[in-house]
């Protein structure tokens, strides 16, 4: 079974006709419409309507990655796609900030859209075509080009004359220098979010299953002692209004040793939990909660990190100004810091103006553990912010580059101030500075990282029939911020998983 993997993963990376081939055999017309078409698929809140049912696969998260990724695979197969939240469309105005409502973060994110660098395409080892086909079939839907608000452009000159240089105009490709990237608000201001793409997906494939929220994965023995396989999901209602349990299956196709997948899609946190609640993960820590041992993975959980961020304020009150989200960023330093500026709300009716900037490569990391084994019932996360003295020299000096951006003689004039030179005078001072305010940026990654916890593939080790394709499995955040790459992530494992398995096919079945 193993040389039958590594054939079809030879065969796919040097036979470009063959592929090419093979992209015929998916719907061409998911590729590169003008604009979005169709209708959104059906969806329920009703956990009794998906109970006991069986489909191809089953996707745990409707975010970023999962609703792309869905929408992909059901152009072929049966398609669940389960989300703890509600719809985005029922109440546009979003407050989790975890991101649980069907769109995930990008319901409720800046909405800055860059790609990732070429560099983190080749570390991760995807095919180049194919990821440019899969952030063009994104772009095509739900991306637009901003048109600078007067703010903006004051950022962006306060870029430029803090020597964020070259200067890039429109891009979505992650460069140095300073940019206005790609936006998922239109001109009209309404937000795209991942949610939009399953209006391409086929509407007798897949449906959608709200407000329910995965308890655990369902395993059963396939006659290898050696192997796990998962059978289908153990939900519950997310609402807590009761806690019966349901269950959700895997189709077993006949006479055949393929079937399809639960590939979780619950972000950073929530598919180590999903995880570490099925019984997979370091063996003392699922004993301290009476959780039954499925298999010893000790990287569930590990190596998870944010980008560290510091932010300043540049008014030097509230106003009653209208919340813009960043259209431009500088990219600095080799990449290593990422600086933006927005006006963001305090309160319905007051706003701040922060100049906010992140460090890219934190090299900090920290653990996710379980409070609970109730999945309603968030993990517990330490990051370990700065914990590195590297990352502590590299916020010093992120701190002298945000200074300079935040008190240029642009923003001063925007601002109507006099415009005061006075930056910190030490590198102790700095430090200090990172130390009392550093905050999250919320781009989350690690937990089920590539290598530790997912193969190549994004299999889970030892389990048949279990994925996952999420930030989970970055051992870094791409770009300026995951969600380009995301997005693409999810379309681009959905094309892969349907070429592989059609070859499967095409191999034990050929034709006669």
């Amino acid at each position: 079974m193993e040389a039958s993997k590594t054939w079809l993963q030879r065969t796919i990376g040097s036979h470009r006709l063959l592929k090419a081939f093979i992209f015929l055999l998916i719907d061409m017309s998911l590729c590169y419409p003008s604009e979005p078409q169709g209708e959104l698929p059906y969806m329920t809140s009703d956990v009794k309507e998906v109970a006991g049912k069986s489909f191809d696969y089953i996707v745990v998260g409707g975010g970023t990655a999962g609703c792309p990724l869905a929408a992909t695979l059901s152009e072929k197969f049966s398609v669940l796609l389960v989300e703890r939240g509600g719809s985005p469309y029922d109440n546009p105005l979003v407050l989790d900030k975890r991101g649980r409502v069907l769109g995930g973060s990008s319901a409720i994110n800046g909405g800055f859209y860059s790609r990732a660098s070429k560099d983190f395409v080749n570390s991760a080892g995807w095919d180049e075509e194919l990821v440019e086909d899969a952030y063009a079939w994104v772009e095509s839907r739900i991306v637009s080009t901003p048109e600078l608000t007067p703010w903006q452009t004051v950022v962006e000159f306060a870029l430029l004359e803090a020597g964020i240089l070259p200067y890039n105009g429109f891009s979505l490709q992650h460069i140095e220098g300073t940019k206005i990237g790609g936006s998922i608000f239109d001109i009209w201001g309404t937000r795209h979010t991942s949610a939009d793409l399953l209006k391409a997906a086929n509407p007798k494939n897949i449906v959608v299953l709200l407000n329910a929220t995965v308890k655990s994965i369902i395993f059963h023995g396939n006659g290898n002692a050696t192997e796990t396989a998962v059978h289908g999901i153990r939900f519950i209602k997310s609402d807590g209004s009761t806690d019966q349990t349901y269950e959700a299956y895997l189709n077993q196709p006949k006479n055949s040793t393929s079937s399809g997948d639960v590939i979780l899609s619950a972000g950073a946190l929530g598919s180590p939990q999903i995880l570490l609640l099925s019984g997979i993960g370091p063996h003392k820590h699922l004993k301290t909660l009476n959780i039954l041992h499925v298999l010893s993975l000790k990287g569930v959980g590990k190596g998870m990190k944010d980008n560290p961020c510091i932010a300043v304020l540049v008014d030097t009150d509230p106003q009653s100004r209208q919340p813009e989200p960043p259209q431009v960023t500088g990219i600095a330093k080799d990449f290593k810091y990422i600086v933006e500026g927005g006006i963001i709300p305090i309160s319905f009716n007051a706003t701040r103006m922060p100049i906010a900037a992140k460090i890219a490569f934190p090299v900090s990391e920290g653990k996710l553990t379980l409070n609970s084994t109730d999945p309603r019932q968030n993990p517990s996360v330490k990051f370990n912010y700065l914990a590195e003295e590297k990352d502590l020299e590299d916020c010093a000096n992120m701190v002298s580059l945000l200074e300079r951006v935040a008190k240029s003689q642009s923003v001063a004039f925007y601002l109507g101030v006099k415009h005061q030179n006075n930056l910190m005078a030490s590198t102790d001072e700095q430090r200090k500075f990172c130390k009392e305010n550093v905050k999250t940026y919320f781009h989350y990654h690690g937990g089920c990282t590539v290598g530790s916890v997912v193969d190549d593939d994004y299999k889970v080790y030892g389990v048949k029939g279990l994925r996952v394709v999420d930030g989970s499995t970055f051992l870094e955040s791409p770009g300026t911020n995951p969600m380009a790459t995301l997005l693409m992530l999810g379309r681009y494992q959905g094309i892969k998983i349907t070429i592989l398995l059609t070859l499967h096919f095409m191999i034990i079945r050929p034709r006669t």
